[in-house]
C-alpha cells in the first residue's frame, strides 16, 4: 500500500498522541471521524501501524541509569544470548546489527550496581561495552514522509 498524504497526516497525530480521538483527527484533516477510523484500521491490518503504547520516564519508574550496551558474541554463544535477552527486565529495545558487535541494547538500570550484576550476567555470552546515557537528544521521533530527491 502507497501511503498517501491523508495517510501520512492521521499517522502524524496518531504518532504525536496515540490517544486523539478520530473525530479531533477528522476535523484536523477534512474527513469524517469513520474515514479516519477506516483509514487506520487499514493502516493496522497492512502493519503500517504496529501498536500503540505509552510512553515512561525511567527515572520516574526509579531506574536511574539507561545506558547502551554492546555484545560481541563469543562463538557459539549469539544464538543462546538471542534465546535469553527476552528475559531481561532490563532491556527495552534490543537490535541484532552489523559490523564488529552482533547486539545493540538499551537498557534502564537502578544504580551503578544494577548496572555491574547486568555486565556480568551478559560477559559469559560474549565481549561487552557499555556506554551510559547522559540526555536524550532525540527520543521517540515521529516516522515522516520522505522527499524524493
Amino acid at each position: 500500500m502507497k501511503i498517501d498524504e491523508l495517510n501520512w497526516e492521521i499517522l502524524g497525530y496518531l504518532q504525536e498522541n496515540a490517544r486523539e480521538t478520530f473525530a479531533n483527527i477528522g476535523r484536523k484533516v477534512g474527513l469524517t471521524p469513520p474515514a479516519v477510523a477506516e483509514r487506520v484500521k487499514k493502516m493496522e491490518d497492512l502493519g503500517i501501524i504496529e501498536g500503540y503504547g505509552a510512553n515512561v520516564s525511567y527515572a520516574l519508574a526509579g531506574h536511574q541509569l539507561k545506558a547502551i550496551v554492546m555484545l560481541r558474541a563469543f562463538m557459539g554463544k549469539l544464538k543462546p544470548f538471542l534465546n535469553k535477552v527476552k528475559s531481561y527486565d532490563e532491556v527495552v529495545n534490543c537490535y541484532r546489527i552489523t559490523g564488529n558487535e552482533n547486539i545493540i541494547m538499551e537498557v534502564v538500570l537502578q544504580d551503578q550496581s544494577h548496572l555491574e550484576k547486568f555486565i556480568d550476567e551478559l560477559i559469559v555470552y560474549g565481549e561487552c561495552r557499555t556506554h551510559i546515557v547522559l540526555s536524550d537528544v532525540v527520543a521517540n521521533a515521529p516516522i515522516v514522509k520522505r522527499k524524493s530527491y
